[in-house]
Formats: structure tokens, sequence, C-alpha cells
């Protein structure tokens, strides 16, 4: 399983190889569910997430959005709390 992290430091054709390998074994996984023969039934999960981030990171990347800000919500939790002591004074 790959950290959000390690998929912002690829690039685009490595991003969507990546993406393209953990389709095919969710395609696997629900293959197996099907038949009866599958193991790890949490691995399913782990890879529909896998699939989610780097789907993620490819629209992020489609729309331009830095990657500091993207990388972590701390500046818009940042925000939030200054908001939050401007109304409280």
């Amino acid at each position: 399983m790959s950290r959000p992290s390690e998929l912002r430091q690829l690039n685009d054709d490595e991003l969507s190889q990546r993406l393209g390998e953990a389709k095919e074994e969710l395609f696997n996984l629900r293959f197996q569910l099907a038949m009866g023969k599958q193991d790890n039934s949490a691995r399913m999960g782990q890879v529909r997430r896998e699939v989610a981030r780097a789907l993620t990171l490819q629209a992020e990347r489609k729309a331009g959005a830095p990657r500091a800000v993207a990388a972590s919500g701390a500046g818009k939790k940042a925000d939030k709390r200054a908001d939050k002591r401007k109304v409280a004074r």
C-alpha cells in the first residue's frame, strides 16, 4: 500500500502505471471474492483507497492545485482556527 506522500513523489506516467496496477489488483480481488477464494477481505478496502488516492492526485494535478497545500490540510485548519479567534473576540 502506498502512502500519499510516496504517490506525490511519482511523475504522471508512474502514477498512471500505479493506478492501472491497483485497478487490476482490485479486479482480481473482486473475481476471487465471487469465486469464494479470497483470503484477505481487508485487502479490497486497502486497494480501493489506493485507487482513490491516485485518482485524487491526478485530479489535483489536472486542476493545477499547489502541491504544498494539497499535501497537508494544515492551511485550511489554520484558517478555520484564525476565523474562530476573530469571532470569539
